[in-house]
């Protein structure tokens, strides 16, 4: 198994965590708590907004009955997966996965190891309108740039998962059946 450079993850998960910060830091100090303002209004109506939350749970305000231990949980576990993450990142086989783990790290470490230790909550602001496919739920939770980067980096490596790294482990075990045959073939010739 070839390993690649690594180095591209880190870049890439610096990218994200400022991108991440400076959005962040923007909505914090220019949008009061709870209020929002419309993008695009004149052509997309209410569809994407910029919406100030501060989520102290977790991903769609999932959390624990104490806030105390929703903060020590959520970091002492985000603490626990970027280590595997890391690890997983050098056992990285082409730069899919590279860049992929870049984001996840990006988006772990802009949410969880950033915002939650000194702001006790994560912000959130990005807002989009759904179609009424779930009842009772008009619009997507409401997210930011770091959720973005974990969703993209997870796609990444699905997609990696079943059209590149699987297709190669499909292939590395037809190869003794292909040899086999070939064996076959040149004893009946």
């Amino acid at each position: 198994m070839a390993k690649v450079k690594t180095y591209p993850a880190y870049l890439v998960m610096s990218l994200v965590i400022i991108l991440d910060q400076v959005t962040k830091a923007v909505v914090r100090n220019k949008l009061p708590l709870y209020s929002w303002i419309n993008v695009g209004e004149k052509w997309f109506g209410d569809t994407f907004q910029i919406f100030h939350l501060q989520n102290s749970g977790a991903a769609f305000s999932l959390s624990l009955p104490n806030p105390l231990w929703n903060k020590g949980f959520f970091i002492a576990v985000s603490v626990i997966a970027i280590i595997f993450i890391i690890w997983l990142l050098y056992q990285s086989t082409n730069r899919i996965q590279v860049i992929a783990f870049g984001l996840v790290l990006g988006g772990a470490i802009g949410n969880n190891l950033i915002d939650r230790p000194i702001f006790g909550a994560v912000t959130d602001f990005i807002s989009v309108d759904i179609p009424n496919i779930i009842k009772g739920m008009d619009r997507f939770p409401v997210f930011n740039v770091a959720d973005s980067a974990i969703f993209i980096g997870m796609c990444l490596l699905i997609y990696d998962l079943i059209f590149i790294s699987g297709k190669k482990a499909e292939r590395k075990e037809a190869e003794p059946l292909l040899e086999t045959n070939d064996k076959i073939l040149d004893k009946e010739l």
